[in-house]
């Protein structure tokens, strides 16, 4: 098993991000930490192999921790889950480790194709053949192509939307999180009802005051 730190200071966020990692064959969460300092106090406690890191800590950014880390003599390898696009910290990023970026908001098939790709990279071992074998071990981290949503989805909306679902706690209608996330609530019944049909979402008849009942969505954890 590839044992995961997941470092994210939003806890909704970082819930998800543990839930995602435990969905993927191969992989397990060691640890979860929500700041740079509860990451060292883990890493000084908890053997991992890979840091899902936020690379916005609220007592730190993500890259002086991973500076300090690799200063230390810290190995393991790292995967920036951030919203950061600014290329001058990507290439900061790459020149310390980081071997993926994912950027904010992302939803479960996007972080679960990065750790397949990172698993089938690590799995790389012995003494390569020549130029294209080195080629094709590198060649496992390079996204091809970007996963498939039905038409007119977009992933950040999506994963706004999840984030949302998640956090209302006993659900929420079409309605609620259009008002919510700043959209429309026919835009968030189509979210919604994607949550539904891949089996992350349950919907049942909310009565009102007055009128019909409405569909109220609430998140199904995994295994519920």
């Amino acid at each position: 098993m590839i044992r995961v730190l997941v470092v994210e200071d939003d806890p909704v966020a970082a819930d998800a991000h543990q839930l995602y990692v435990g969905r993927v064959p191969g992989f397990e969460v060691a640890a979860v930490a929500h700041s740079r300092a509860e990451a060292v106090r883990a890493l000084d406690r908890t053997p991992v192999d890979l840091l899902l890191l936020d690379l916005y800590l609220p007592d730190g950014h993500g890259l002086h921790l991973l500076r300090s880390l690799r200063a230390a003599g810290h190995a393991a390898d790292v995967i920036a889950v951030t919203s950061a696009r600014d290329l001058a910290v990507v290439r900061e990023g790459v020149s310390l480790g980081v071997v993926q970026y994912v950027l904010k908001p992302f939803t479960y098939p996007t972080l679960r194709d990065r750790l397949a790709r990172y698993a089938e990279f690590r799995a790389a071992a012995g003494e390569a053949s020549g130029q294209e074998e080195v080629d094709r071990a590198l060649g496992a981290l390079r996204v091809t192509h970007p996963s498939a949503l039905p038409k007119g989805l977009s992933g950040p909306t999506l994963e706004a939307v999840t984030l949302a679902l998640r956090a209302a706690g006993e659900g929420l209608t079409a309605a609620a999180a259009g008002e919510a996330l700043g959209m429309s609530r026919i835009t968030a019944r189509r979210y919604l009802e994607h949550l539904v049909t891949t089996g992350r979402a349950a919907r049942r008849p909310h009565y009102g005051q007055v009128g019909r009942p409405e569909l109220h969505y609430r998140w199904v954890p995994e295994g519920g």
